[in-house]
């Protein structure tokens, strides 16, 4: 039962972000910004503790609890900073898996496994990064979230309990 409802509850969340693509977005960047929040309101409080013990380590602390700080108010406020860090994080797993298929098909080709993992690296390093070109979108990446939720959904319908 609590995996129907979880289903159908991915369903509706992920038809109503392929609606309104910027709510995913916003929501992803909100809840991602308050998690930096609290690592860098930690980094700060951190920071001044111990100042007492090792001024340099305080002081690195601060700057740190700074940075964090400029970091989470970019992603509460800015839905664009969710999607630039996401698309550069989909460009950069698609060329490690590129790199990696190569290495793979390198390595061996009289080996069918290592053959078939670097083929199945590039192709979806391939992906990776056309995925990345679209995430760069705010509009483009809410509508992944969703979908991503709708496909999660259906799976969770057919899936065993």
């Amino acid at each position: 039962m609590k995996n129907l409802v979880t289903s159908l509850l991915a369903i509706i969340l992920g038809l109503i972000i392929i609606a309104f693509p910027l709510v995913g977005v916003v929501g992803v960047g909100v809840i991602a910004g308050f998690t930096v929040l609290i690592l860098a309101i930690w980094f700060l409080l951190a920071g001044i503790m111990e100042m007492e013990s090792s001024k340099t380590v305080g002081i690195l602390y601060v700057i740190l609890g700074l940075i964090a700080l400029m970091f989470a108010f970019g992603l509460i406020f800015n839905p664009a900073l969710v999607s630039f860090i996401s698309g550069l994080v989909l460009y950069l797993a698609g060329i490690l898996m590129i790199v990696a298929g190569v290495i793979a098909l390198l390595g061996g080709l009289d080996d069918k496994y290592r053959v078939w993992a670097g083929v199945l690296g590039i192709i979806l390093g391939i992906i990776y990064i056309i995925l990345g070109t679209y995430a760069f979108n705010p509009v483009y990446l809410g509508m992944l979230i969703g979908i991503w939720l709708v496909l999660i959904g259906i799976l969770g319908l057919v899936g065993k309990d």
